[in-house]
C-alpha cells in the first residue's frame, strides 16, 4: 500500500518543461508517475495528498555546514547588524545575560554592510565586556574578532608568532587589534569552551529542522574537525539525521581528521541512503573579504597583499596524494584565481579516482585560461550564487575591474560543460535555496540593486538544476535523487507559485508551503 500524490503542478526536472499529474510513492520510494485516476487502478492506494502548489524534487544544498548553521540559529547573529553602534548595542545587551566568566560567542559580522566599513578593535569590546571573554565570528568564518579578555586566556602578545596560512592584525601602534584571520583564528579558538555531545546534537536538529522549512532534503556538509574530534562529532549525526530527523546528509571528511575516519574503518565506497561520507575537504586560500584569498594580483584596494595560502604547494600536493591513497576524491576551498591555478595543476598531475569527481568549492575570482583547463579535469564546481547579491559590489574595489569581469561566470562554467553544483554556504550565507535560485537568474546586488555581470545570468531551470539534479550527480546518486522519476527517493519540496511562469524579479518571493522527504511530510508552513 502507497500514497498518491496529485491536485498541482508537478515538474520532474528529467529535462525542461517535463511535468506528469500524480505520483505513487510506497515505502519511501517513488514507484511510478502519471495520472491519477490510472494510477489509482493500478496500484494499492493507502493514503491521497492532494495538493495545491506546484512540487520539485526536494532541494540539495551541495555545500554547507550544517552544525555551524545551528550554532547560527542558536548563537547571537550579528549578520544584519547596519552600523558599528548596532553591533555593540546588541552586544552591550547580550553580555548582561551572561553567567560570571562565561563567553560570548556571536556569529556573522559583515563590516561590510555598515556606512564605515572598519572592523571591530578589541578596545570597543573591552569597554563593553572587560570580564567576560567575546569572540566575533565575521561572515565569511575566515575571521574574528576577540577581546582582550579572549587573548589574555589564549596567551597571545605581541611577540605570538603568527601561523603559517594565518594573519595577526597589528593596529599602528604595534598593539593587537583583536583581529585574527584564517589559521590565526585557532590561537583563540583552542582556548574556547568545547561543544559537548547534548550541544552538538541539539544544533543539527535546530539545523536540520531550518533547512527543511526550507525545501531542503539533503546537503552536502563539512564540520567533522571542529567540535572534539571525529568519532564524537560522526556520532552526533549518528544520533539525530535519519533516526531523530528525515534528512539525507553527505559528510566531508577534513584533512586534519582523515586518519581518523579511515582508522575507524570507515570508506567513501560505504553508501547509504541517509548518512554517508564524501570527499577529503582542504582549505588552500581565505576569503575576499578579510582580503585573504589568494590572487594572481594585488588586491585593488590594498596593493601590499595578494592574499593567503594557507599551505605550501608541497603541503597541498601531499595532502592529495594521502587522499589518492586512501581511494578518496578531494574537495577544495579556493577563492582566488591563483589558488583555484594550483589546485588545477595539482590535479592534472594526480586526477581523482576513476568514477569520482573532485570538486573545488566556490571558484569565484577566475580567467578564462583557468575555466579551460578545468573543462579537461573531473572536476566540479560547488557554487554559491548568492555571493554574487552579497559580494557585489565591494568585491570590484577587492580584486579591481579585469579581473572581476571574468569572475563569478556561473553561465560560462555551465557552456564550457562544467560540472555545477548549487550551495549556500551556510552559516556564511542565507540557506534558502529560493534566494540562490533568484540570485542565479537575477545576479542583483542587495546593496544597491544593480545587476552585476548580466551575460552571466543562468535560466529558471538551470538554476533549479543547481539545487536538484547536479548535487546528485556530484556524489554518484543521479540514478535515485534529483528527480521525480520511479525508483527515485520521494522527496519532494511544494511550493506556493510557479518558478518557471513568474517573472524573474518575483523568484525571491516564492515560499516553501510543504517539505516531504522518503514520502513523509517533514515540514508544513
Amino acid at each position: 500500500m502507497g500514497n498518491l500524490w496529485y491536485g498541482g503542478t508537478i515538474y520532474t526536472m528529467e529535462e525542461e518543461g517535463h511535468r506528469v499529474n500524480a505520483i505513487y510513492e510506497n515505502d519511501g520510494k517513488i514507484m511510478a508517475v502519471g495520472e491519477p485516476n490510472v494510477l489509482r487502478e493500478q496500484y494499492p492506494i493507502e493514503q491521497e495528498f492532494k495538493f495545491d502548489g506546484v512540487m520539485l524534487p526536494g532541494f540539495i544544498d551541495s555545500h554547507l555546514h550544517i552544525i555551524g548553521h545551528g550554532e547560527r540559529l542558536l548563537r547571537l547573529d550579528l549578520t544584519y547588524s547596519q552600523s558599528r553602534e548596532e553591533l555593540l548595542k546588541q552586544i552591550e545587551t547580550k553580555v548582561k545575560q551572561l553567567e560570571p566568566g562565561e563567553w560570548l560567542v556571536a556569529e556573522g559580522f559583515n563590516e561590510n554592510n555598515w556606512d564605515n566599513p572598519k572592523v571591530i578593535h578589541r578596545n570597543e569590546l573591552d569597554a563593553i565586556s572587560p570580564e567576560h571573554p567575546v569572540v566575533l565570528t565575521r561572515v565569511c568564518r575566515h575571521a574574528l574578532v576577540a577581546n582582550s579578555k579572549a587573548i589574555e586566556i589564549a596567551g597571545i602578545h605581541n611577540q605570538t608568532t603568527t601561523p603559517e596560512g594565518g594573519v595577526i592584525e597589528y593596529d599602528e601602534d604595534g598593539g593587537l587589534t583583536g583581529y585574527f584571520l584564517d589559521q590565526a583564528q585557532e590561537l583563540i579558538k583552542e582556548y574556547m569552551p568545547e561543544a559537548d555531545q547534548a550541544y552538538l546534537e541539539k544544533t543539527i536538529n535546530t539545523s536540520v529542522n531550518d533547512l527543511l522549512s526550507h525545501g531542503i532534503v539533503s546537503g552536502h556538509t563539512e564540520d567533522l574537525a571542529y567540535y572534539g574530534g571525529f568519532q564524537k562529532t560522526y556520532e552526533a549525526y549518528q544520533n539525530t539525521v535519519g533516526t531523530i530527523n528525515n534528512f539525507r546528509a553527505h559528510l566531508l571528511v577534513h584533512h586534519e581528521v582523515v586518519d581518523d575516519f579511515k582508522q575507524a574503518g570507515y570508506n567513501t565506497d560505504q553508501r547509504d541512503d541517509w548518512l554517508e561520507f564524501g570527499a577529503m575537504k582542504i582549505f588552500s586560500d581565505g576569503a575576499l573579504g578579510g582580503r585573504t584569498a589568494y590572487l594572481s594580483q594585488p588586491y585593488a584596494d590594498d596593493p601590499t597583499t595578494k592574499g593567503v595560502l594557507i599551505h605550501s604547494d608541497e603541503e597541498l600536493y601531499d595532502l592529495i596524494k594521502k587522499a589518492r591513497a586512501y581511494n578518496m576524491a578531494i574537495a577544495v576551498h579556493a577563492i582566488g584565481d591563483a589558488a583555484v591555478e594550483i589546485i588545477v595543476e595539482i590535479l592534472e598531475e594526480i586526477p581523482a579516482p576513476e568514477g569520482k569527481y573532485d570538486r573545488i568549492i566556490h571558484a569565484q575570482i577566475m580567467r578564462p585560461d583557468i575555466i579551460k583547463r578545468l573543462t579537461q579535469l573531473p572536476v566540479i564546481l560547488d557554487i554559491q550564487p548568492t555571493f554574487v547579491s552579497s559580494d557585489f559590489p565591494w568585491a570590484i574595489d577587492r580584486v579591481g575591474q579585469d579581473l572581476i569581469e571574468t569572475s563569478y561566470p556561473w553561465k560560462t562554467f555551465i557552456r564550457e560543460g562544467i560540472l555545477c553544483a548549487g550551495g549556500s554556504d551556510a552559516p556564511i550565507e542565507e540557506v534558502a535555496p529560493i534566494r540562490g535560485i533568484s540570485a542565479a537568474v537575477n545576479r542583483q546586488s542587495s546593496f544597491d540593486g544593480n545587476v552585476y555581470l548580466p551575460e552571466e545570468s543562468l535560466t529558471v531551470f538551470e538554476a533549479i538544476s543547481l539545487y536538484t539534479t547536479k548535487p546528485a550527480m556530484v556524489i554518484g546518486k543521479e540514478d535515485r535523487q534529483g528527480k521525480l522519476k520511479p525508483g527515485f527517493f520521494a522527496d519532494f519540496v511544494i511550493l506556493d507559485q510557479d518558478p518557471f511562469e513568474i517573472s524573474a524579479s518575483d523568484l525571491e518571493r516564492v515560499e516553501v508551503k510543504q517539505t516531504v522527504v522518503g514520502g513523509h511530510p517533514v515540514y508544513n508552513k
